[in-house]
């Protein structure tokens, strides 16, 4: 009696136990992440932008319905991720998954298709192999974020390169993910779009060259050409960012002016340099100097606290070019060229962190200098097996034959991109002001805390372009070797650190690896894991039957 009496007390304080647990869990959520890389874990920068959110947020994911495996995973791993955004939310957040063409005839399916690309929403053409061969679906890796009657879109599917390798693209949209979503969070609640301009007018590269860098940044900021001749005092107060990708014309006082405003208000300036002009097209032939170029850049880039130095880096870790090798077919070999350096990022610093090698061309290295008041961290440096040559330099692809001795090589890292923050000093400090400047600027001896980058490549940001028929190339891509480098991630990198206060960029650096299946090793093993699977199970069983049998027969023969 005592003993019943005891488990019916047990039982009753484990049935306590689960509704407490039950009503809790109403009140508060909590969850544990056992996966190595903590992809389930929400940042704390999140957190705090759901819960102070204050404001209702509706996010329409439109991946639903139908979908190759590949975006399966993508869908579920937005789905996780919302599901997180909901708990943690201090407002409602509410979550739709939809199909926006599901049971619609084909010509209602152009009109919605029409006006959802009309709304920023843009469909992607998959070749999907089935029995018959091969079939072409639509779908819309992308999702709409609304608060307050403010609408943004949001691209899903990242990173989407032209060699068409979806299991690596998805896991880049899914380390993404929660940067997509928090920054748009951010930007629809607040209506901030910080505008960038890539500056022109001094030979800078064209809008073909930076079409997709100008592309890439779009999707998140407002994005234009900025000539520094013609723009008012007005014009700089407005933007947040200035892109300078390879001047190849002198500035003249009055542009450096309006520069140094510029970052005297807190502007912040991402400065993209070729001191040495040299091309691979002008090396045909007998080949090209390198010369020195004269920007009029130099006495403001070291008060700012960097030198760009008139050298060229050579790297035995490098790119390759196309190499012409003559005959009936016109053949193309493809062979390294030392001067078309692979940067390589410092991990040491969160900006550049998990990106892959950069692709340089014709690089020099940027020097710090001590300047008080300014933090000076290096981003981009080359590896250690590099040659430095001082300028004027004559370049020639007969080069390319010339094998590179490996003891020359031997060197410490040369840096060649590096971040300046703090208060810079004014460059027009009790200067007078120089012709050309009709509006009044008011100059203080030092700028509101900012931030500007130096980099010693002007080529950095340029896309390739086709020569038959003038199509861009996504910016990173070779298309030559067909190989994808981080210039992209660099950019945009570059441009949420520079643009955004809050720091979103460590979002950027959550790494979530896919340990997918060895195919190589499943098809020479194939055969072993079948039996495996088939026949370990009915061999257990029958050994458990066995062990039943005579364990009864022993027990009870007694």
């Amino acid at each position: 009696m005592v003993g019943s009496k005891k488990n019916w007390f047990n039982a009753s304080i484990f049935l306590v136990v689960i509704i407490l647990i039950n009503v809790g869990s109403q009140y508060w959520y909590t969850r544990i992440d056992f996966t190595k890389e903590q992809r389930f874990t929400l940042s704390e920068k999140t957190k705090s932008i759901l819960k102070d959110a204050g404001q209702p947020i509706s996010i329409t994911v439109f991946l639903d319905g139908d979908l190759p495996a590949a975006f399966k995973r993508l869908k579920n791993a937005t789905k996780d991720l919302l599901t997180d955004y909901r708990a943690y939310a201090g407002v409602e957040v509410k979550v739709i998954f939809a199909d926006p063409i599901a049971g619609l005839s084909a010509s209602e399916q152009d009109t919605a298709i029409n006006n959802l690309y009309q709304a920023g929403i843009e469909p992607t053409t998959l070749n999907i192999k089935n029995d018959n061969g091969f079939a072409q679906k639509t779908i819309f890796p992308m999702a709409i974020i609304a608060a307050e009657g403010k609408r943004l879109p949001v691209k899903l599917l990242q990173n989407l390169d032209a060699t068409g390798n979806y299991e690596e693209n998805i896991n880049n949209s899914i380390q993404n993910l929660e940067y997509l979503f928090t920054s748009g969070i951010q930007k629809v609640l607040t209506g901030d779009h910080p505008r960038i301009g890539f500056t022109e007018g001094n030979g800078e590269l064209s809008d073909a060259y930076l079409d997709d860098a100008i592309k890439s940044l779009s999707e998140s900021y407002e994005v234009g050409r900025v000539n520094l001749k013609l723009i008012d005092r007005a014009g700089l107060d407005k933007l947040k960012l200035l892109i300078i990708a390879k001047p190849q014309i002198a500035f003249t006082e009055a542009e450096k002016y309006k520069l140094n405003y510029f970052v005297m208000t807190g502007g912040r300036i991402v400065w993209s340099i070729d001191q040495v002009g040299a091309e691979l097209d002008s090396l045909k032939g007998a080949g090209q100097l390198a010369f020195n170029r004269s920007l009029n850049l130099d006495d403001m880039l070291f008060m700012y606290g960097a030198r760009l130095n008139y050298n060229l880096l050579a790297d035995a870790n490098c790119a390759e070019i196309p190499l012409a090798m003559g005959g009936a077919e016109g053949q193309i070999q493809m062979a390294p060229w030392v001067y078309y350096p692979l940067l390589m990022p410092d991990t040491a610093s969160y900006l550049v962190k998990n990106i892959d090698n950069i692709r340089g061309e014709f690089v020099s290295t940027v020097d710090t200098i001590a300047v008080a008041g300014i933090k000076k961290s290096v981003i981009l440096h080359s590896s250690a097996f590099n040659k430095v040559f001082n300028t004027p330099q004559m370049l020639s692809l007969q080069m390319v034959a010339e094998q590179p001795d490996p003891r020359e090589y031997v060197n410490v890292p040369q840096s060649v991109g590096i971040l300046l923050e703090g208060s810079f000093a004014s460059v027009f400090l009790n200067r007078a002001v120089p012709p050309g400047i009709e509006e009044e600027y008011v100059l203080p001896a030092k700028s509101k805390p900012t931030k500007m980058i130096v980099i010693g490549d002007g080529d950095i940001f340029k896309n390739q372009v086709s020569s038959r028929d003038g199509s861009t190339f996504p910016l990173g891509f070779d298309r030559y070797t067909q190989r994808n480098f981080g210039n992209k991630a660099l950019l945009q990198n570059i441009a949420d650190y520079l643009s955004n206060d809050n720091n979103l960029i460590v979002l950027r650096n959550k790494e979530v690896k896919i340990r997918l299946l060895d195919k190589a090793k499943l098809r020479t093993e194939k055969l072993q894991w079948q039996l495996i699977n088939v026949l370990l199970p009915l061999l257990l069983l029958i050994s458990f039957a066995i062990f039943q049998h005579y364990y009864r027969k022993h027990k009870y023969a007694r």
